[in-house]
Parts: C-alpha cells; structure tokens; sequence
C-alpha cells in the first residue's frame, strides 16, 4: 500500500518499466559525465523547432499558475514611507503584484490612477499596517491629497475596516518578499494523510523543495531509507499544516508500512522531536491559502463505476464502493469474480482523479478492461448490473468529466515518471478523452511507458518547469542520440577514439593565391576527420557579424568529422550574426565545382522567426582551409578569422589596424571606394556603390545589440581599431553589411589612426553624400541636443563622431534621479523626462533599462519606446567607452 501511495498521486496508471534507470544512459554513453552533459543540453526550444511539436498552454497547468502567484494579494494595506515627507508613512493599497514588486496607491485616491507607483519589497521601506503605532512614528497623508478629508483619523479607521493586511512575516524578516512557494524550506513541518485510513495523519519533513514539488520524509525514518521518501505538490489534498490533524479530533499514528521499522516509543519520540521543530520553525499559513479542501460525497455501499486502474496497468475497470467512511472518503474495490482472488482496494474522494461513471468508456471510445472471472465475451454494463443486482453511481456523483482543460492530442509537456518519482520525463499527449490524458513518456527504458493522469494532475508541467526551477529533465531518446553526435564537435567521438591527429600544420592564408597546407590528419577514413578549428577572436569580424558575439564563442571547435564540426562552426556564425538570416543567405552561395561536399540544413532565428536553409559543407579535411577562406570572403571579415590555423597575437593580415574599407574592397563587391577629398573616387564610389545602400537604408534599425559590446571591450583590439567602428557600423546600417560602405568611403586608414575608431565627416567641405543626409535626418534631433553633453570644442573641431557619439562629463553609474532628468530633457524623448522622475529612476536604472522594460514599465508604444532606448543605448556607449574600464 504504501508503494501505491507514492505512485497514486503521480499518475492515474502506467504501464510497468522493467528498468527504472533511463534507458539511455545503457544505450548512448555509460560515463555519467557525458550522461549529465546530454542532459544539460536539451533544449526545449530546438525540439519543437525540429520537430515541429507544439507546447500544452501554461494556463493549462492550474497548479503551477498558482504556484507563481505573489504571497501579497492585490487589496492588503500596509504602510509605507511618504514621500511628500521626511520620516513620515501613510497607508497603501496592493494594486497589483508583479514577482516581488507590488504596484501601490495611498489610501485616499480613491479610484485615481495618477499617483501609483512600484516599489520592491526588498528595498522599500514598507511595513505592516499599525507598525507606525508601535514605533512613534508620524503617519501623514500626501500633499496632492491632503485637503480631500478634514478628519484622516476618521477616514483611516473607515478605510481600515474589514481590510485584509499584509502579513508582518512578508515584509519584515527571513521570509520578506518571497512567494507562496518560497515560503516552504528544507526542514519544514507538516502532516500528511495516510492513504490505507483516512483519518490517520504523521508529521513529514520537507526534504527538498522544486518550484512547489515536495520531496517529503516521514518523522522518525532514518536518511539511509530516502528511497522511501514521498514526492506531492505542495497543494495536494493529503497536505495540512502542523497540528491540523489534532484539531480536527484526528489520530497520529506511524504510515502503516514502517510501523513495524521502530518501536512505539521510538515513534513517539520522532512525533514529539518533529512537534517542537515544527514550532521552533513554524510554516506561514499563507502556504495553505490555496488549498481546496475535500468535498463531500454521495456514494454509497455496493454503487457500481469505472475507474482508471491504479494499480499499474494502462487500463480502466469496473470497481464496486466497498465501503463509506465518512461524508468525505469512500473506498472502492476492484471487480474480481475469479475464486480466491484477494481484493483490492483504494480510498477514494468525490475529487478524486481516475473515478468515473457507468458507461464513461463506451462514450468515449475507450476500452473496457472486463471483470476477472466474468464469463460473457461482450462486457455489457446494463447486464452485469442485472445479474449483479447492483446499480450505478449517479453521473451527479462525479466531477466535470468532459473538462480537457484545453489539452489536446500531440502537445509536449513534462510530466513525473510515475515508475520513479523523482524523475521528470519529456512528455506527449497521444490521446484525449473528457478529462483523461493518455501520455507517453519520452527518455525512458524500452519499452516506453505509458500512463494515463487527470488533467488536474499535479504531476504533470509545462514546456520549461523544470530548467526554470534548477531541475534534471530527463529528454527524448532520439535528441540525446543526436546530441551525443554534435558533441564530437568538442570531444571526438568513441568511434573516433584509434585516430590520434597529430598536431595541425598552420595554415598560410595571408595572400589569396598562396596554396594552404593541408590539414593534419590520418590515413583510411581519417580524410573525413579533422583536427581543431580555429576562431580568432582579434580578427576584424566584417559588417555581417557581431564582434561582442564572436568574443563570446569557444577558441576552437573539434576535432571530429568534417561535416559535424563545421556545420557546429556555421551555426555559431549566424548566432553571432546581427542578422542571421542574412548570413544564412550568403552561405548559400559559398560552392565550388571541385569541392566534395554534403548538404545539410541550418537555421537561423530572427525576430521571432526561423528561417532554414541547405548549405552545402565539404566533407574532405584538405578542403577545409579553402572552405574556410571562401565563407570569410563572403562574410567579408578577415580571412583568417576562422581556419585551421591559429592566429597569435598578431594576425598576418594585420587586421588590427585596417579600416574596413579595405576588407569591403578585397573581399566584399569589388566596389571602387571614395575618398573624402576624391572627385574621380568619389563619382565611381557613388555609380558602384550607392544604389543598394539606398534601397537598404529604408529598413534601417538601429537596435540595441551593443548591450554586448563590453565582450570586445576587454582587450581584444586596441582601443582605436576599427573594430569597434566596424561593429557599431553595422548597428546603425541594421546590420545589412553592404549598406554600410558607402558611409566608410569618406575616411581612409590614417584619418581613423589618427583622430578616432569610428568614421568622421568633414564639416569644412560642407558636404555629404546622399545616404549620409538620409541618416542625419534620422538622428538630427538627438545631434544637436547632444552638445549639451559634450566638452566644448574649438572652432576648429570641425568634426562630429557619426551617430551624434555621446560625450559625459560624469559617470552615469553615479548620476541621480535629478541628473538623469536633465539628461532626458535634453534630448528629443524631453516629453517622457516626467516619467522617470515619477518612477525614481537614477543612473544605475537607466544603464538597466531595456525595450521590453521601457514598453511594459513606462507604458509607451513602440515608436516613443524606440527613440528613448535609443537615447539610452547611446549613455551605454559611451559609458562602456569613457568608464568601463
């Protein structure tokens, strides 16, 4: 029984596993190393991408909705610090709760929005209503409001009555700003209901706590029995708090299986041991807010109905109600009519999942499982209720039976493996009826389990529970296969474990017509193999990629087979892309005749959207360094940016101190490039160059991608390379690497060494091209209020940094909510200064804000939302380049 009992509430019925390990640690790899590394890398994301599953709602899942709900519930007062006044509190009301941040309006407002703010339960000042009482302090209404009532005592004591309070344990202590959830640590106390008698309860200890799900341990067994340990949601029915069973004229007494573990007095020992835990450390009762308690029943003795089986097989029978134990608990017994069968039994509620009524299976299309011993061929419900003469449980007696909750066939989830508790499985939905779930759990041992839960199971989770609570996700077999060979990407694979490479030959890639040395590599099948990859992180990374990403990726990739490592190296490029998709469209045109190469597909994701396309990867390791070249020319970066070999501190290309100009010329479109002072250059610049650049500069984008631009700032390039211009250059073109030339075209190598990293425009000539006067239109605006914030310069300093380049003349990081106004006020966003001054928002909040913060926290649309963070991004600039470091 007491086995059943920690199966029950994790699913209705499964079909037994005969190895309870997950089968693919047997079958792929046994180093448990690799196991936790394969695990650790499925990705929910890429599963559904590939396969094209579909995730169940989150709103589906009750139990987790509730879980994440706020401890403050939207109407409790409290107190708070005024801010019209020094040491001075006035009484809020909970508006709404967003994590531990509560939106707030002082009592008085009434209905009016203007004056709500948030605040953050671990920094503000926020106490439970009468703690001004008890510490002399002064409680005094706003000054906006403060000639609405001419008695506030009056009003308070009206406002006051009947009003829920926020709980002085949240606000203040151990357990300030945590949610219901949270509230439940290791070692708490609680009382668990028995399955083999109802009315019996013992005291468990929490022993762990995953995002709700309790691992529990009952008082008085030692640790070296945790395999006996009990996995519930913390909202499960056979849940109360310490000391509810003695309340309700309820025994506590040992679970019926390890009764027979310890002597009486021993048990009595732990029950008083865990008592006094259990009130040295009580559990707050907000815990228990969300509880719904057992209804009563209308069942009674010898009423026939049908129930999914839980006893381990993936079916549903005919049980009979045995016995009534009370208006809350009956118990049900399965249908045997062979000789000599033992009975058995369950305890059962009017919720209970799994119950259902006569006939249910026969609407529903789903098989019957007929009675032992039942001699007819044909199990017919209206005859066995005749020879039996027994009669059927009213429909009255069940819960919704029809309710899917919105579950539908196909959709993924996670869900416990009701064969081993503490595991969470990979799950689909194969099939759906009224209220039951047909699930099949992904990753375990042949062959797969099966089980059947209610849709009000709380075993069960959404797409991403378990990596948000820090939790092991046991994944499907076939990703893990898949994933056990992309990791011969950075580890060589078993099969590959004979062929030793020796030590790569550097590769010359300097001059394009120079021959490369071919890779090191073994003789046989070792020609599909090769040795590492090399990324160079110094190396001008061209307009297409993000210099900030590359800094972030892995100095080599490989060894391993040809074709796995670099197609693991092209998927890294165009997640380091500003647009992927762009660069996934350039690597389609890298081929050649000669080459001997193997399709295979990559993604790249932007925007919200994936876009797959079918490269073509040589297969042989001697084609690999002209592999290599070729996709560096067509990303128009530096060729050895990546190859077969390692550049040192210094690349042969020198790249560190060539403007972008040149890589654009040799390696981009062949474009013959202007000259500031040019004529001829200039004309020949704007017949090769100028018509593209136009026709992109409408879909320009001056996103933020630059939150990752401190990677480059660590030492990777001088402070004065183009590196830094090239990646700014990219920014504001929107990425689109060739719409960008055109505006270099106006600064040469020496103009850049000389005076600064990024591209400049003569202001004594008085002239720009065409694309220049489309971006200053753009920008106009934010130039000129600019100067506010830059040094004075002389009458010579004829140059403006592109973009309107931010110059501060104080640390960001340090500027407090009165500089941060003035800032904004300085800018073309002047209108929105009020917000920030109404929000509290000093120097260090404004270098956090981001476009989805601005749009969801100042309630802006998207345009307004832009042109601010714009404004912002242009303070992270400058700050990263002034005073980080």
């Amino acid at each position: 029984m007491q086995r059943l009992g920690q199966e029950q509430p994790l699913a209705l019925t499964a079909v037994m596993s005969h190895h309870p390990t997950n089968g693919k640690e047997e079958e792929v790899n046994t180093d448990k190393d690799a196991d936790s590394m394969e695990e650790a890398e499925f990705n929910w994301e890429e599963f559904m991408e590939e396969t094209g599953a579909n995730a169940a709602p989150h709103t589906t899942f009750k139990h987790v909705e509730v879980s994440l709900q706020s401890s403050f519930q939207p109407g409790m007062k409290l107190e708070v610090a005024n801010k019209s006044g020094p040491d001075s509190y006035w009484v809020a009301t909970i508006i709404t709760t967003c994590g531990q941040l509560l939106l707030l309006r002082y009592s008085g407002y009434g209905e009016d929005r203007k004056a709500d703010f948030w605040c953050d339960v671990m920094t503000a000042e926020l106490h439970p209503v009468g703690w001004c009482t008890r510490n002399g302090k002064t409680l005094m209404p706003p000054e906006a409001i403060k000639e609405k009532y001419g008695d506030w005592t009056e009003f308070l004591v009206q406002d006051l009555t009947g009003a829920r309070t926020a709980p002085a344990n949240l606000l203040e202590g151990p357990l300030r700003g945590k949610n219901t959830v949270d509230l439940i640590v290791g070692g708490s106390v609680l009382e668990l209901r028995d399955l083999s008698d109802p009315s019996l309860y013992w005291p468990v200890r929490v022993v762990q706590n995953v995002g709700g799900r309790l691992r529990l341990r009952y008082a008085g067994l030692p640790d070296d029995l945790r395999a006996q340990d009990t996995w519930l949601f913390y909202l499960d029915v056979r849940l109360r708090p310490l000391g509810w069973a003695l309340e309700n004229q309820l025994a506590l007494e040992p679970p019926t299986g390890f009764r027979s573990l310890r002597s009486p007095p021993d048990w009595q020992q732990a029950l008083e041991e865990a008592r006094a835990h259990g009130e040295k450390n009580p559990l707050p009762l907000e815990v228990f807010k969300d509880h719904v308690d057992v209804g009563e029943h209308s069942f009674q003795v010898g009423m026939k109905l049908e129930m999914v089986s839980p006893w381990g097989e993936l079916q549903i029978c005919p049980v009979s109600v045995t016995k009534v134990h009370s208006e809350f608990f009956f118990q049900v017994t399965l249908d045997d009519l062979s000789a000599g069968a033992a009975p058995r039994s369950v305890w059962c509620h009017a919720g209970s999942p799994g119950i259902l009524p006569v006939q249910w299976s026969l609407k529903n299309g789903v098989a019957l499982e007929r009675p032992r011993g039942y001699g007819g061929h044909d199990f017919d419900w209206a005859d066995y209720l005749k020879q039996g003469g027994s009669e059927a449980a009213p429909d009255a007696c069940f819960p919704d039976t029809w309710q899917n909750r919105g579950f539908a066939k196909d959709m993924w989830l996670e869900a416990v493996n009701p064969q081993r508790p503490a595991e969470v499985c990979v799950a689909q939905v194969t099939q759906v009826r009224g209220r039951l779930l047909w699930l099949r759990l992904e990753g375990v041992a042949k062959p797969q389990s099966e089980c059947i839960v209610d849709v009000e199971s709380t075993d069960i989770f959404p797409v991403g529970w378990c990596e948000a609570n820090a939790y092991p996700l046991t994944p499907p077999l076939k990703p893990v296969c898949q994933k056990q060979k992309k990791i011969a990407v950075v580890q060589p694979e078993k099969q590959l474990a004979p062929f030793q490479p020796v030590e790569t030959t550097p590769v010359t890639l300097c001059p394009p017509a120079a021959t490369a040395a071919p890779v090191a590599m073994d003789t046989g099948s070792g020609r599909y193999c090769c040795s590492r990859i090399s990324i160079n992180h110094r190396c001008f990374s061209g307009p297409y990629l993000n210099k900030g990403r590359i800094a972030e990726l892995p100095q080599a990739v490989g060894p391993g087979k040809c074709t796995l490592v670099l197609k693991e190296l092209l998927s890294m490029l165009i997640n380091a892309a500003y647009k992927p998709g762009r660069v996934l469209k350039e690597l389609q045109e890298v081929e050649d005749q000669s080459w001997d190469c193997q399709e295979e597909t990559l993604k790249a994701k932007y925007k919200g959207k994936t876009y797959r396309s079918t490269i073509r990867i040589v297969r042989l390791a001697e084609q690999i360094p002209d592999f290599c070249r070729r996709v560096c020319v067509k990303l128009q970066c530096c060729p050895n940016l990546f190859g077969p070999a390692l550049a040192t501190d210094k690349c042969p290309e020198n790249c560190s101190v060539q403007t972008k100009t040149k890589y654009t010329y040799y390696y981009g479109k062949k474009r013959k490039l202007s000259k500031p002072g040019g004529g001829e250059e200039e004309a020949a610049a704007a017949e090769g160059g100028a018509a593209k650049p136009a026709r992109r500069r409408k879909k320009r984008k001056a996103i933020f991608v630059l939150k990752k631009r401190r990677s480059s700032a660590g030492g990777y390039a001088p402070a004065g390379s183009p590196q830094d211009s090239e990646e700014d250059e990219a920014l504001q073109s929107g990425s689109e690497g060739t719409s960008s030339e055109p505006r270099e075209d106006h600064t040469d190598a020496s103009s850049v060494e000389a005076t600064s990293s990024r591209p400049r425009r003569g202001a004594a000539g008085g002239r720009e091209d065409g694309e220049g006067r489309r971006r200053s239109t753009r920008s106009s605006s934010g130039c000129s209020q600019n100067n506010k914030y830059q040094p004075p310069r002389g009458p010579q300093a004829q140059v403006e940094e592109e973009e309107g380049q931010l110059v501060l003349d104080s640390n960001p990081l340090e500027w407090s909510v009165d500089e941060v106004v003035q800032f904004i006020n300085s800018t073309d966003c002047a209108s929105l200064a009020n917000i920030f001054h109404e929000q509290d928002m000093d120097g260090q909040a404004l270098l956090l804000l981001t476009l989805p913060t601005v749009q969801e926290c100042m309630d802006l649309k998207l345009g307004p939302a832009i042109k601010l963070c714009h404004q912002i991004e242009r303070v992270k600039v400058a700050f990263y380049r002034q005073y980080a470091n």
